[in-house]
């Protein structure tokens, strides 16, 4: 397996934390990035709560290209996934959520209201997904596509690089 192509998700819902509710949409991240062939490598459950968010994607990381997040995009009190996000990414990478938006809105308006985020931290890439099952996968799918790209350019496997003259 690649080094650019291993993924981990966290799931962020406090149900689910909770053990009250089924990581569906977890399952379905996993799912998809098995069968586009990245290994997860690590998953989690998280509770709504920033702090706790911004400690397992540090540590996230460290552990795969990728970290793809479902659940706290939308507007209620406790969805505070994309700030715990802006709190550890060093880059943005807006289209990505962009075009995740854009995918959604096909399905439903409702869309516009996923304040889902990308960015980077170090080399790694980092993913915000809604957290209904269908939200995680039109978003996801809307961006695997160029995902493995961004993981070759973060991992410094680029055509562009910048020639020295002497």
């Amino acid at each position: 397996m690649s080094p650019t192509r291993t993924a981990a998700v966290l799931t962020v819902s406090d149900g689910v934390a909770a053990g009250t509710r089924e990581d569906r949409s977890g399952d379905t991240v996993v799912e998809l990035l098995e069968h586009a062939g990245f290994e997860v490598v690590a998953r989690r459950t998280v509770a709504d709560q920033r702090a706790s968010i911004v400690r397992d994607l540090t540590e996230l990381a460290d552990l795969a290209c990728l970290v793809v997040t479902t659940g706290g995009t939308g507007l209620g009190p406790r969805d505070v996934t994309p700030e715990a996000t802006g709190d550890v990414v060093d880059r943005e990478v807006p289209g990505l959520a962009e075009a995740m938006r854009a995918a959604g809105r096909v399905s439903t308006p409702l869309a516009d209201l996923s304040r889902g985020r990308a960015g980077t931290i170090g080399t790694t890439l980092v993913v915000n997904l809604p957290g209904s099952v269908r939200g995680a996968r039109e978003s996801l799918t809307a961006v695997l596509g160029t995902v493995p790209h961004a993981l070759q350019l973060l991992a410094g496997e680029t055509a562009h690089r910048a020639e020295t003259t002497t």
